[in-house]
């Protein structure tokens, strides 16, 4: 428990806090409840039942809507708050929450709380929904349990139920910098089940719209989430408001761009330019993307005028005007959000879509030869943009350093820019367009991601790079992004997963698992189970050879000879895999790989037996640079070595030689026969 004297005066202050932001938000809440419900039933949303059947009642059509403006407006507070005690006002040294952070964290386990009981209703009220059946109806234990099982939406609000459950009880128990990151990791992540299963997760091109679509969620969550915990903090008069709104003003513009970007991607797909003005569904489109410009117009006014008058000393009460009127807009924008999830886009979009379409969200023009590899690409919108932006920043970085005059290894921004190459290769050319229809191609994309891309990665040393290129906040001022990173690499979790053994089990384990315990088959037919199996490929390898061969110091110093065993334990774990699934008579996404029919693909064992090659043949290019690359740093460190050796030794008058020798001649002495 913090015990500086501003804690003592938290009840006070938590009170003012909610005296002034609770009426706030349950007006804002309850608002765009009232539009989400008007706009539903003007659409005709409200009566769109999927053919077969029956009508689930007013309570049912109704009542998901507004479930979910409230489920929606928890987790947006969820998430700010947390946000806010996390990155936007500073702990204390000790590294325990502040005032304003306690209070934060208590503020986002209230909302948590109501986010997890509109998470179970939003459960109830979907499969309600998708069986055609009134809510009341569910209220019997089986029947419900049956229908979770067999619809995803449903399900992936008993997911979200779960994690807000799980964040409410952290909220309870957190006192320190460190878990209330990971709370917010965790926040941020209860997002992702219900917008992976909604209507972007089905239909053509669903790999475009569930990509945008996670990117907006996140976008939308922080800023309007961080709003509302800067408004919160204003109102009580926190001791950190400057530095908070400074912070939250470079966040907000990006997310602002961040949604606009993909939003329109995201409309593009469900509706043409033309129905934008001829479709109830256009209409609403064309609402967010208004009340997205009125939102743009207010940030770039709250980053002129508020967060200027802060920093001149003029108080924070245009800030707050401004954020009051924006966050108004924000929660007609969410009302504007539900209708959306509730209307049905025009049907021309989507007019007969073939079964390669439904599965994987787009066509393949034919067989995956060398040309439609190298320049039939298809832009991943999560890991393309990752791969660009990781560019971006390390040359900033170098940039930076150099500007400075400080010199930064060629061969390291060498290195990075080709891990960031492989990346989008692997995901984004013919190779990650073809890797979900074809189980070969899904092994070289394996490949790439986990053993080749994160070689390059530890080579690029991109935490010793961000160290040297972020500033150092001084003792007198709050910890920023280099004392985050910091704080992340020397944190348990990292030096839990750069253990050898855990290192080594997770790097090689996870192939058998994935693939020999029916995992891979149940993850087939889910988009996000492949972005998830990439961002797995990735993470694994980069723990796994950031300790053998990082260039970045790991959090467990392993000795050379350590390091090599490493490699060596790892090598017949990846060759005795190939060779099962070459020789193994089974085939792995048997169904899923059926139902696609490709007709280039005539053998499915086949492919699978060059996938197996794949994965055998490709692991010895990796292993080979991996090796050279050890054998190099092992060399260089026993050469600076024996220079701080030497150093030593010049600098005590080769002591230690000396006493060497005199100890010989004492030894000599002793041995010598006595007269």
């Amino acid at each position: 428990m913090p015990t500086d004297g501003s804690v003592t005066a938290r009840p006070q202050r938590d009170r003012a806090a909610r005296s002034s932001v609770l009426p706030l938000l349950a007006v804002n809440a309850v608002l765009a409840a009232v539009l989400a419900v008007a706009l539903v039933a003007l659409t005709g949303g409200a009566g769109y039942v999927i053919a077969g059947l029956t009508d689930p009642g007013a309570v049912t059509r109704y009542g998901i809507t507004v479930v979910r403006v409230f489920a929606e407006t928890a987790a947006v507070v969820c998430i700010g708050s947390l946000l806010l005690a996390a990155f936007l006002v500073p702990p204390q040294r000790s590294g325990v929450l502040s005032a304003d952070g306690y209070a934060a964290v208590r503020t986002a386990g209230v909302a948590a709380w109501v986010w997890f009981v509109t998470a179970v209703a939003s459960t109830f009220f979907s499969a309600a929904d998708a069986a055609g059946r009134p809510v009341t109806e569910l209220l019997d234990p089986q029947r419900l349990l049956s229908l979770v099982g067999a619809i995803e939406q449903p399900k992936a609000w008993l997911f979200t139920a779960a994690i807000a459950l799980l964040l409410a009880l952290g909220c309870k128990l957190v006192l320190t910098w460190g878990w209330t990151a990971g709370l917010f990791l965790l926040a941020v992540a209860g997002l992702i089940p219900v917008a992976v299963t909604g209507h972007s997760a089905s239909g053509g091109s669903h790999d475009l719209a569930t990509n945008s679509l996670l990117f907006h969620l996140i976008g939308a969550a922080l800023w309007v989430g961080g709003l509302l915990a800067l408004l919160a903090l204003g109102w009580r008069r926190g001791s950190h408001l400057t530095l908070a709104a400074r912070r939250f003003s470079r966040l907000a513009l990006v997310c602002w761009i961040v949604m606009a970007v993909s939003g329109v991607i995201n409309a593009l797909v469900r509706v043409t330019p033309q129905h934008l003005l001829t479709t109830d569904y256009g209409l609403l489109v064309l609402g967010k993307i208004v009340c997205l410009v009125v939102l743009g117009v207010f940030g770039h006014q709250q980053r002129k005028r508020g967060v200027r008058d802060l920093v001149d000393g003029a108080g924070g009460g245009q800030l707050l005007r401004l954020a009051a009127v924006e966050t108004l807009v924000m929660f007609v924008t969410i009302g504007l959000a539900a209708a959306l999830a509730r209307t049905p886009p025009p049907q021309e979009v989507y007019f007969q879509p073939s079964n390669t379409e439904l599965l994987i969200g787009y066509v393949l023009d034919g067989p995956p030869t060398l040309l439609r590899l190298l320049f039939d690409w298809r832009f991943d919108l999560v890991f393309g943009t990752i791969a660009i932006a990781l560019a971006v920043a390390y040359l900033a970085g170098v940039r930076r350093l150099r500007l400075r005059g400080d010199a930064w290894p060629v061969g390291r921004t060498v290195a990075w820019i080709c891990g960031c190459a492989v990346l989008l290769i692997a995901t984004s050319s013919g190779i990650g367009r073809y890797a979900p229809a074809m189980f070969s191609v899904h092994m070289g994309n394996h490949m790439l991601l986990s053993m080749v891309a994160p070689v390059l990665f530890v080579l690029g040393g991109p935490v010793t790079l961000a160290l040297r290129a972020l500033p150092a906040a001084s003792r007198k001022e709050p910890p920023g992004p280099r004392e985050w990173l910091l704080a992340f690499v020397h944190s348990p979790v990292s030096r839990a997963l750069t253990n050898p053994i855990v290192a080594l089990v997770l790097f090689v384990g996870s192939f058998y698992v994935l693939y020999f315990s029916g995992l891979f088959d149940a993850a087939l037919n889910y988009h996000w189970a492949h972005l998830a199996m990439n961002a797995h490929f990735l993470l694994v390898g980069y723990v796994f050879y950031w300790p053998v061969i990082g260039v970045d110091p790991a959090p467990r110093r392993i000795p050379h000879l350590g390091k090599l065993g490493m490699m060596f334990a790892s090598m017949p774990f990846h060759a005795f895999f190939g060779v099962i699934l070459m020789s193994d008579q089974t085939v792995i996404g048997q169904d899923f790989y059926r139902s696609l029919d490709l007709p280039w693909v005539g053998d499915l064992l086949t492919d699978q037996r060059l996938g197996g090659g794949i994965a055998w043949a490709s692991g010895e290019l990796p292993v080979l640079l991996v090796l050279i690359a050890l054998l190099v740093q092992w060399a260089r460190a026993d050469e600076r070595e024996a220079k701080r050796s030497d150093r030593r030794a010049d600098a005590s008058g080769d002591e230690d030689l000396a006493a060497y020798n005199a100890m010989l001649r004492q030894l000599a002495q002793k041995g010598r026969p006595r007269d």
